[in-house]
């Protein structure tokens, strides 16, 4: 007999910035997401998240941090991805195996969608996680291994940021469009990433496995 899977949910912020120029085809382009060729042949994007409020059962996971690293050697839905994950390492071991689950997938929700078109799990580490929100700028470090940022690209109003709805498959009620930070760079697993002026995007992220 299966058992019942644990419900979660999850209310933050995130944001990616990856190696395309603006506007990623990946996701913006005339066929459905993911089917159009990355700008540069291959994808190389990482994806930072800050919990604000979340539970996994009953488990609490307010205030901590995750970061998905994911490289597609072609056309994205084709798969063949290797990805990475980093989690908070204020987390104890419970909390730890909840942003596990959710941030590989493997408990359901947005990034359970991606889960066939992975092929390699490079490693999944605890790692201390530096999430900031900074107005229209977001940064994420993990020491010695990234320190990627975006900030707004800039609109017709400079106070408002250009958003894009039902888009994106993190944030579909809307993300902003961005762009990567000079020195948005991340190295680790013999690969080594400067996305520096490349697309991005951020946004008020709702996920849960209902």
């Amino acid at each position: 007999m299966s058992s019942t899977p644990i419900r979660w949910q999850i209310v933050g912020d995130y944001f990616e910035n990856c190696n395309c120029d603006m506007v990623c085809p990946c996701v913006f382009s005339p066929g459905p997401l993911f089917t159009a060729r990355p700008v540069k042949g291959s994808c190389e994007v990482g994806f930072a998240f800050h919990i604000d409020q979340g539970l996994y059962g009953e488990l609490a996971l307010d205030g901590l941090n995750a970061v998905v690293i994911a490289r597609s050697p072609g056309i994205m839905a084709d798969g063949n991805w290797s990805v990475a994950v980093y989690l908070d390492d204020r987390a104890n071991n419970n909390q730890r195996e909840a942003l596990q689950n959710i941030f590989t997938g493997s408990a359901a929700g947005p990034l359970g969608g991606v889960v066939p078109l992975i092929s390699t799990v490079l490693g999944i580490k605890s790692a201390p996680i530096n999430y900031e929100r900074q107005g229209k700028r977001r940064v994420v470090q993990i020491p010695g291994l990234m320190h990627m940022a975006v900030h707004a690209a800039p609109g017709l109003d400079p106070e408002k940021e250009i958003l894009a709805m039902n888009a994106h498959p993190f944030a579909p009620e809307g993300v902003a469009m961005a762009v990567g930070d000079q020195g948005s760079t991340w190295s680790d697993y013999g690969m080594q990433w400067d996305n520096s002026g490349k697309n991005g995007h951020y946004a008020t992220i709702r996920w849960s496995n209902q």
